[in-house]
């Protein structure tokens, strides 16, 4: 006899990871929940006045980058209420901004 072991509904999925993190995957996950692609996203933001690249997006969920600047966290509200997740909860999981390392460039001052 074979036993099968239960796996998770995508909603208990996505509740989990918009609890626990990583950003990335809560992202992809949500994005996946709603049947969403990038660029229907990124059309339905640009039709909100939220202007958003394919490359950002697409960075976001892969975990390249997240959004830190006040425009870009903005945007994540509005993405928020496109994926129908609760209010807050992606913003939540970005922690802290991630400090830019420039080198200095000799006779820059």
């Amino acid at each position: 006899m074979m036993t099968t072991q239960r796996v998770s509904e995508p909603s208990e999925t996505l509740e989990l990871l918009l609890a626990t993190g990583p950003f990335a995957a809560a992202l992809r996950a949500a994005i996946r929940a709603r049947g969403l692609g990038l660029e229907r996203i990124r059309y339905r933001l640009r039709a909100q006045g939220v202007p958003v690249s394919l490359a950002t997006l697409s960075y976001w969920q892969s975990g390249r980058c997240q959004p830190e600047r006040p425009g870009s966290i903005a945007a994540l509200r509005c993405l928020e209420q496109l994926l129908e997740v609760p209010p807050g909860s992606l913003v939540r999981l970005l922690g802290p901004p991630r400090r830019a390392h420039r080198a200095a460039v000799p006779g820059s001052r």
